[in-house]
């Protein structure tokens, strides 16, 4: 399990309190990323089975979907069917944790 805190500084206290961090932060170059490539992002039913580690848990997702309204009968019954003949691998590559942000981010995994 992973425990993020964040923390809000006031700019004077900060280098107050880090005054040799406070200089190197500034004479860095801004580093960008292209997360906001991701802003508004809605995970379509395939990115779901992406991150399955199998075909009972990409079957269970579908159906799950479905009972949500995601996904419309035929849709599901299509998704099953080819989780069925392909494997959820022959529909999409497997996604682990981090890849959103090596893909669009910092490049670092969580």
């Amino acid at each position: 399990m992973r425990l993020w805190v964040v923390s809000e500084w006031d700019v004077d206290d900060f280098e107050k309190v880090f005054p040799h961090l406070s200089v190197e932060l500034k004479s860095r170059p801004q580093m960008r990323t292209s997360a906001d490539f991701l802003r508004g992002f809605m995970p379509r039913p395939i990115d779901y089975l992406a991150r399955c580690s199998n075909d009972e848990e990409a079957i269970r997702v579908v159906n799950y979907l479905l009972d949500k309204g995601e996904l419309n009968e035929r849709e599901a019954e299509e998704l099953k069917s080819r989780i069925l003949h392909e494997g959820v691998r022959g529909l999409v590559e497997k996604r682990e944790e981090g890849y959103y942000l090596r893909r669009f981010g910092t490049g670092s995994k969580i």
